[in-house]
């Protein structure tokens, strides 16, 4: 078995990226195994496999099979995303199919034992697991190399970290999110919120200025995105002009288009909470979940609970099938969760809130401040917080 610290080495020495095929090759060139799936196999899209996956090579990158890449969405659309941030967004794909191969190792549990290392936490219970510390450095790395990062701030670390006076972009992350379930291969993910650099700060001292980019309000964000591991690995991103999903081809190693313009339903069946905690919540929470389960409320259906207890992974399952995700405590990170997400949720026809106010109005004023977040369907939602007294201010058995 290997070590620890082999593994950890062997993680952050990255090779040069591999080309399954030639670099300028099109997807409606490329012949693999996929040319034999059915059209359903990629979320339901009418994408003509058969026709298009034959190997023709009289096709090219602009043709109507429906497979684009994020860069050929982008191209495609029209959409208003500068080069520079395609450059950052090809080096973060890059670090997410790292984590993802990580994630998925038979080795990634050793990693767990004979390490004591804790950046960044304020309890016991959300120590840096060494799996989000590794994760850590690979965004880290995919960053600096990319040479479009100012400064990264991070969930693992106290404080911002300052990687290029040029760079025109803020990044903020959560490394790998979920990550004391990995054990029992539960579902993980990154989370990630992308600011334009301040540059009139620019002559404050770096502390200074790495804090401040660190701590815009939600509201600035030009892109957001999270990453969800697991029995596919999922990039769901946003450039402020709707949500779309890409989900990743491991035989060539493209993240392809699989859910464009993903639109949350405007109600759904489902809330995702930790029931477990009833007895601590606040009255009206506990009557807004005993109202909707029982289908007593403006929605005239019996809700479901579905909690995976993974953020991504609950927020994704609510984004496709409407209801609401949600964490009542004063525990998700405004900058690194709540803000990137809400952003995804907005650009989907969706809200996020904490229980009073939109999250994308709240402004940071600590980098690692912690609010309750609610996300979801826009009608549901606005019930959960007709209710007023939806917020958990009392966590007994938590460590704070």
């Amino acid at each position: 078995m290997q070590s620890s610290s082999a593994f950890l080495k062997h993680s952050l020495n990255f090779p040069p990226r591999l080309h399954l095929f030639p670099p300028n090759t099109c997807l409606g060139q490329r012949k693999s195994k996929m040319a034999s799936l059915p059209p359903s196999f990629l979320g339901g899209l009418n994408l003509r496999v058969s026709a298009k996956m034959s190997g023709d090579a009289s096709s090219d990158c602009n043709n109507n099979s429906g497979f684009s890449t994020l860069k050929e969405y982008v191209g495609k659309t029209g959409l208003n995303v500068s080069d520079d941030l395609l450059i950052l967004f090809d080096h973060l794909e890059y670090a997410f199919k790292r984590i993802a191969a990580l994630v998925a190792s038979p080795f990634n549990s050793t990693l767990g034992k004979n390490v004591s290392v804790a950046v960044g936490s304020d309890s016991e219970r959300d120590k840096p697991k060494p799996l989000d510390i590794v994760s850590n450095e690979i965004i880290l790395s995919c960053l600096r190399s990319s040479g479009k990062v100012a400064v990264m701030a991070s969930e693992e670390d106290d404080l911002p970290v300052w990687i290029t006076d040029d760079g025109p972009f803020a990044v903020v992350t959560d490394p790998l999110d979920g990550s004391r379930n990995i054990g029992a291969s539960i579902p993980t993910g990154t989370i990630f919120g992308i600011y334009k650099r301040l540059v009139e700060i620019d002559h404050l001292p770096v502390d200074e200025k790495a804090m401040l980019n660190s701590l815009q309000s939600g509201t600035r964000l030009v892109a957001a995105g999270y990453v969800l591991y697991s029995s596919a690995t999922i990039l769901c991103t946003s450039f402020g002009t709707g949500t779309h999903a890409f989900t990743l081809d491991r035989s060539t190693g493209d993240f392809i288009l699989t859910h464009p313009n993903i639109k949350i339903p405007p109600r759904g069946q489902i809330y995702s909470v930790n029931d477990a905690r009833y007895f601590d919540w606040p009255e009206g929470l506990r009557q807004y979940i005993d109202t909707v389960r029982q289908g007593k409320g403006k929605y005239p259906k019996k809700y479901s609970a579905r909690y995976i207890c993974s953020l991504v992974a609950d927020f994704h399952r609510t984004l496709l099938y409407g209801g609401v995700a949600m964490n009542p405590r004063d525990h998700l990170r405004l900058v690194y969760e709540a803000n990137p997400l809400s952003f995804l949720a907005e650009q989907a026809g969706g809200k996020g809130s904490d229980g009073k106010s939109k999250i994308l109005s709240i402004q940071p004023v600590k980098l690692h401040q912690r609010l309750p977040l609610f996300l979801g369907s826009p009608e549901d939602i606005d019930e959960l917080e007709s209710y007023g007294d939806v917020q958990q201010k009392v966590n007994p058995g938590y460590e704070v």
